[in-house]
């Protein structure tokens, strides 16, 4: 058994179980993968995926239990190779420009040897990083918390403002609403970005259809285009700076939009070495490093447990019914005739 072999697992149930994909994303031949594919089942003694000819369809169910363990050795094998003096930050480029600066700081100034990289992408893609263990720490609004093997923590509660160019009309409307904002172009994050299905949902449920003329992921991009006439901006409270902001105006909306929670998210079980932690108390003193390792080690346990207990009854599984050790009920040379 090789970390190709696990790899070549772990990929072809990612790729559908399209080996010539398989073969393209770890630069090799599919031949190559089939073989590995078959080199490993052999060794195991079972079979691991359902075929019928040369085709694989999905996985049996040593299969399915054996995909579990190889993402935990992969993501393992991986924080082992990231020992080192070095911290992965992934977040949104409102956190990263907004809210982490002095976080950072802080924490250069106590870690000068870490190094540490902040990546700026879209709440999938930190969710994503933080799943393979490319980052030890997420910080965004959303997804985070419907990942199952993320742990997520609250970090602060937001709430949206409106941007105008300064003199403009609804500098005049008191209190804001959303039929006045209804009538003027829109400008605002685009997609899942910052807290924008909180936007959609809010005009939905107030049975209004805004005309939303452009959208972005950066909050220093849309106010541009605000300053530039294009349209009202909904952005960010805390991304309005009056100083570098001197041509526009923030009119607040609390109350007029949902509030939303950024959260602080780990992948459960990972290991953080210790100053990983303390940038999180950093974030939120409400988050000591106590706190949060024990939640930590607490999925990591539960985990454990959780697969110790799979594999116990698969052996119990296979003792008693040995020919079903593959979960196919046809053996490979029956599935090759019928294919």
């Amino acid at each position: 058994m090789n970390f190709q072999q696990l790899r070549i697992v772990r990929e072809t149930v990612r790729r559908n179980f399209n080996l010539t994909e398989v073969a393209n994303t770890l630069f090799t031949s599919q031949s190559g993968v089939s073989k590995h594919i078959k080199d490993l089942e052999d060794e195991l003694g079972v079979e691991l995926f359902v075929r019928r000819g040369k085709r694989l369809l999905g996985l049996t169910d040593p299969g399915k239990e054996l995909i579990d363990i190889v993402e935990r050795i992969l993501v393992d094998t991986t924080n082992i190779k990231r020992l080192g003096e070095q911290l992965v930050i992934a977040t949104t480029p409102t956190q990263a420009r907004y809210v982490l600066p002095h976080v950072v700081a802080s924490f250069r100034k106590d870690y000068p040897m870490v190094r540490l990289t902040l990546h700026q992408g879209s709440p999938t893609e930190i969710a994503s990083m933080l799943i393979n263990g490319e980052a030890d720490i997420g910080i965004c609004t959303e997804t985070l918390r419907d990942a199952s093997s993320l742990t997520t923590f609250p970090f602060y509660s937001w709430h949206h403002g409106v941007v105008v160019p300064k003199g403009h009309a609804l500098e005049k409307v008191q209190p804001m609403t959303l039929e006045a904002l209804a009538e003027w172009p829109i400008i605002t994050y685009h997609g899942s970005f910052t807290g924008r299905g909180t936007i959609d949902r809010t005009f939905v449920e107030a049975g209004l259809a805004p005309d939303i003329v452009m959208s972005a992921m950066d909050t220093d991009v849309l106010k541009v285009y605000v300053e530039l006439g294009l349209g009202v901006g909904i952005v960010a409270a805390m991304a309005f700076d009056p100083r570098r902001d001197a041509g526009l105006k923030l009119i607040e909306t609390a109350g007029l939009f949902a509030a939303n929670t950024a959260l602080i998210a780990v992948r459960k079980g990972a290991y953080l070495r210790n100053y990983a932690y303390n940038f999180i108390e950093l974030c939120s003193p409400a988050l000591p490093e106590a706190k949060v390792r024990a939640a930590v080690l607490a999925e990591q346990n539960s985990n454990r447990l959780e697969m110790n207990a799979k594999v116990e009854a698969n052996v119990r599984r296979l003792a008693d019914h040995p020919s079903r050790a593959t979960g196919n009920p046809f053996s490979r040379s029956d599935v090759k005739r019928t294919g």
